[in-house]
């Protein structure tokens, strides 16, 4: 494996590190009071990754499986116990656990604990996962033709 070729192409460096305060409010917060925080979005990383930080009550929730034909996604937890399927079953993930599923890799996760649970989610490259976070509270009011071009739009294949 060697490095990929320069993105950066100038000789002195320049000042562009990006800075997100560790109590910056929720940029997304569900009607069952889960919250998502946009870390870095694809278009502030240039297209290279996406960074989100996952928030659950206690209530269950989350996706069932599914997979992505254009990204990868990793979970790392933070907090709780979180149920992550790998394809071929639902591990008990706990703080410091870490999943990386590539592209095509059916996965889907779960807090069914019945406490708090928090993760970050990394997507690479870095697609506009906002627009499907955003889009998931409306899916319920969409026609299952709607539903089905939302899903597809969103690179969600679900099984």
């Amino acid at each position: 494996m060697t490095y990929p070729d320069p993105i950066y192409h100038g000789d002195q460096g320049e000042k562009s590190a990006l800075h997100r305060p560790a109590g910056h409010a929720p940029e997304l917060v569900y009607p069952n009071g889960n919250e998502v925080h946009y870390i870095a979005t694809g278009a502030s990383t240039g297209g290279l990754f996406g960074l989100y930080r996952w928030v659950m009550g206690p209530t269950p929730s989350g996706p069932g499986p599914h997979f992505h034909k254009t990204i990868t996604e990793s979970f790392y937890v933070l907090r709780g116990t979180i149920r992550i399927f790998n394809g071929d079953e639902w591990l008990e993930t706990e703080p410091g656990d870490w999943v990386h599923v590539p592209a095509g890799g059916i996965h889907g996760f779960r807090n069914e604990s019945g406490e708090p649970a928090e993760m970050l989610l990394h997507f690479s490259p870095g697609a506009p996962r906002e627009g499907y976070f955003e889009g998931l509270v409306e899916s319920a009011d969409m026609t299952d033709e709607e539903r089905a071009a939302f899903y597809l739009r969103h690179d969600n294949y679900w099984l």
